[in-house]
């Protein structure tokens, strides 16, 4: 197929904005974008705009996921992304993008601030993508659907097979989105791992990463959006003439260098060990729903008690996510996997709870896959 069809027709012919930085290149002497010919206190170089697409970098990261050049795109983090997608393909008050809660919130958001239709599937009641249902909610209207996996607030893989199946049964009619925030943090061999191989072959699939988890790096906010080079090219005329700072791009050359990536895998291995083991010792404290199953770097508990649990471990200083505005997570907080010294405070405050009132306050019958 291709995806140009899905889109705005009156942006496909858009004359995209020509920045300074992108109509000469190659010179030595720069007076054609108005900055000042100064380098700042302490800033060498940040005096000058930086590539709209750091050529370095977009090489490095289509490297790094197995796509061409032409098919990445780098920009704010995957919320960018998000934002740049309901823009080019959805009319407002026309157009819809379908979504599976609970989820992220970010996609309902930018369809809703677009003013486009809002259409839900949602995942069956222990967190897995119900792909047939999917397929029977998508409508004309409907130009994407966004899947979340590893799925963000449940930690709940998504089974390869399964998306491809859904772009499959998407072709012709819809993109399909596929937020993979958190798969580096997937156990291998889980056969929910990432699908960005597939880009190249399927021209409605869009794969979503980003730097913020696994690469360390949520304050310079660095993400890749993976597509066909045709919606690659589309979007571009969207974006900000400028949508990476250099030192944001600077962070991120390091972080993805060789050293990096083998530090990034250490660490992503030393997260899997604490969430088996948080996990587990929350299960084991008695008395409560559950621990449910994660491929993220996260676990999401269900408590009998959750306000009360959640206003202890603020108490103590530690901060966690109130999830319980979920639908399907109304008892649920979402606990980041933290250093092992992090973990075990949460686990004695939790213990304290218990302590105090001399019942059980949480408990889990099942231990993070």
């Amino acid at each position: 197929m291709n995806p140009l069809a899905l889109a705005r027709p009156e942006l496909r012919s858009l004359e995209p904005y020509s920045s300074a930085r992108m109509e000469a290149r190659g010179g030595s002497i720069l007076l054609n974008a108005n900055e000042s010919p100064w380098p700042p206190v302490g800033g060498g170089g940040w005096n000058r705009y930086p590539d709209p697409q750091p050529p370095e970098l977009v090489r490095r990261l289509a490297a790094l996921y197995g796509v061409a050049s032409d098919s990445l795109l780098v920009g704010r983090g995957s919320d960018e992304g998000i934002d740049l997608l309901v823009r080019a393909f959805c009319r407002a008050g026309e157009d819809a993008v379908l979504v599976s809660p609970p989820t992220f919130g970010m996609y309902a958001l930018c369809a809703r601030v677009q003013g486009a239709g809002l259409v839900e599937a949602p995942l069956r009641d222990d967190f897995t993508l119900d792909v047939d249902a999917v397929l029977r909610a998508v409508t004309r209207a409907v130009k994407l659907i966004f899947v979340c996996a590893p799925n963000n607030p449940s930690g709940r893989g998504v089974p390869r097979a399964e998306i491809l199946r859904l772009a499959d049964g998407l072709n012709g009619r819809a993109l399909l989105v596929v937020d993979e925030a958190y798969v580096e943090f997937v156990e291998a061999g889980a056969g929910t791992g990432s699908v960005a191989d597939c880009v190249g072959e399927l021209g409605n699939l869009v794969v979503l990463r980003t730097l913020s988890k696994a690469w360390a790096l949520a304050g310079a906010r660095v993400g890749a959006l993976l597509a066909d080079a045709r919606v690659v090219a589309l979007l571009r005329k969207l974006m900000s003439p400028y949508p990476l700072p250099t030192p944001s791009v600077d962070a991120a050359l390091k972080a993805v260098s060789a050293e990096g990536e083998r530090e990034m895998r250490v660490r992503v291995a030393a997260i899997r060990e604490e969430r088996a083991r948080l996990g587990a010792a929350l299960a084991g404290l008695g008395g409560a729903h559950a621990v449910l199953p994660s491929q993220a770097n996260f676990v999401t508990v269900r408590f009998r008690d959750a306000g009360r649990v959640h206003a202890a471990l603020l108490r103590a200083g530690v901060v966690v996510r109130d999830v319980r505005r979920y639908p399907g997570l109304h008892d649920a907080l979402r606990i980041t996997v933290g250093t092992p010294a992090e973990n075990d405070r949460v686990l004695d405050v939790l213990r304290g709870i218990r302590t105090a009132a001399g019942a059980p306050v949480i408990a889990g019958s099942e231990v993070p896959a």
